[in-house]
C-alpha cells in the first residue's frame, strides 16, 4: 500500500470530473443530456482500451461473466448520468455537486434494502442528518414550483438531479453485486460501451450539430472523464477505500471556485449549510465503514488457528 499515491491519484480524478462536469455544464444551454452522455462516454473509450493494453489486462478485462448484469447496470448509470447533466442546465455548479452527494447517503439505504446489509443506528443517524442538508439545498427550489418559467424550470432540475443520484445509488449496488464475479476493468469499459450504445437512443429525440468550440469542450469532456476513471480506479489499489473516500468532497471546493470563476455562480448561505450536513454525514458514514471493516478483518483473524 502507499496511501500517499493513492490519496494524490484520488484527488487527480476529482479534478478530472469535476472539469469534465464544468465542460459539459458550458454546452448544457445548446446541446441535450444524452448526445452529452454519448461523447462523455464514446470518447473516454480510447483512454480506457490504452490503460487496459498497458496493464495487460487488455484480453482477461473485458472478459464477462453476466452480461446481463452489465446491461442492467449500465442502463441504471446512463440514467444517472442523463440526469446530472441534464440538471447542469438550470441550476448552479455548486448545487448540482451538493445534491450528487446524496448518493452514497442513498447506497447505504439501498445496500440494506436489497443486499440485507444491516445498516445499525449510527448510520441510520448519519443518513438522515445528510437529507436533512439535501432538503435544506432542495427548499429553494421546491418552493418556487409554479412560480414563474425560471424558477419552476430550476426546481424541475433540481428533481432531476436527485433522481440521478437515486439511480447511481442503485448503480453502486449492482456494481457491489458485479465485483463478486467481474473484474473492476470489465465492468469500466463495458459501462463505457452501454452507456455509449443508449445514449444513442436519445438520437431521434433532437440532437444538434455542435459548433466547434461546443465539439471540442465535449470530446475533451469524454478524454478527462476517461483519464479520471483512469486515476480513479488506480486510487484504490494504492489505498484503502475508506482512506480516500472522504476526497470525493474536495469536488465541492473545485466546484465553488469554478463556478464563481467561470460561470459567475455566487453559492447561497442556505445551500452552503445544506451542503455541509451532507458532506459530514457522508464523512461519518465513511468512518463508521472504516470501524466496521477494522473490526471484521479482526474477527476473521481470530477465527483463523494458529500455532
Amino acid at each position: 500500500m502507499q496511501p500517499l499515491r493513492g490519496i494524490f491519484f484520488k484527488l487527480i480524478a476529482v479534478m478530472c470530473f469535476i472539469t469534465m462536469t464544468s465542460l459539459i455544464k458550458a454546452v448544457s444551454g445548446e446541446v441535450p443530456p444524452g448526445e452529452a452522455v454519448f461523447f462523455r462516454s464514446f470518447c473516454a473509450l480510447p483512454i480506457i482500451l490504452a490503460w487496459l493494453a498497458v496493464r495487460g489486462d487488455l484480453r482477461t478485462g473485458l472478459r464477462v461473466e453476466n452480461p446481463m448484469d452489465h446491461v442492467w447496470r449500465g442502463f441504471i448509470g446512463t440514467m444517472a448520468m442523463g440526469s446530472m447533466f441534464a440538471g447542469l442546465a438550470f441550476l448552479p455548479l455548486p448545487e448540482v455537486t451538493a445534491l450528487g452527494y446524496a448518493m452514497p447517503l442513498l447506497v447505504v439505504v439501498f445496500a440494506a434494502m436489497f443486499l440485507n446489509e444491516r445498516v445499525g443506528v449510527f448510520r441510520i443517524g448519519a443518513v438522515a442528518l445528510g437529507l436533512i442538508g439535501v432538503l435544506i439545498v432542495l427548499a429553494p427550489r421546491v418552493t418556487s414550483l409554479g412560480g414563474d418559467t425560471v424558477r419552476t424550470m430550476e426546481a424541475v432540475g433540481a428533481l432531476i438531479v436527485i433522481l440521478g443520484a437515486v439511480c447511481g445509488a442503485l448503480a453502486q449496488i449492482f456494481i457491489r453485486k458485479m465485483v463478486q464475479t467481474e473484474q473492476v476493468s470489465a465492468i469500466v469499459f463495458w459501462f463505457s460501451c452501454t452507456s455509449t450504445g443508449m445514449a444513442l437512443l436519445t438520437l431521434p429525440f433532437g440532437w444538434v450539430l455542435p459548433t466547434p468550440a461546443q465539439a471540442a469542450m465535449l470530446v475533451c469532456a469524454g478524454l478527462i472523464g476517461g483519464v479520471g476513471q483512469i486515476f480513479l480506479t488506480s486510487s484504490y489499489r494504492f489505498a484503502d477505500a475508506s482512506l480516500v473516500a472522504p476526497f470525493d468532497y474536495a469536488s465541492m471546493l473545485f466546484a465553488i471556485l469554478i463556478g464563481y470563476f467561470i460561470f459567475e455562480e455566487v453559492p447561497t448561505l442556505q445551500m452552503l449549510l445544506g451542503a455541509t450536513l451532507i458532506v459530514f454525514a457522508g464523512l461519518i458514514i465513511i468512518l463508521r465503514e472504516r470501524q466496521l471493516g477494522i473490526q471484521r478483518d479482526k474477527a476473521r483473524q481470530a477465527k483463523l488457528p494458529h500455532g
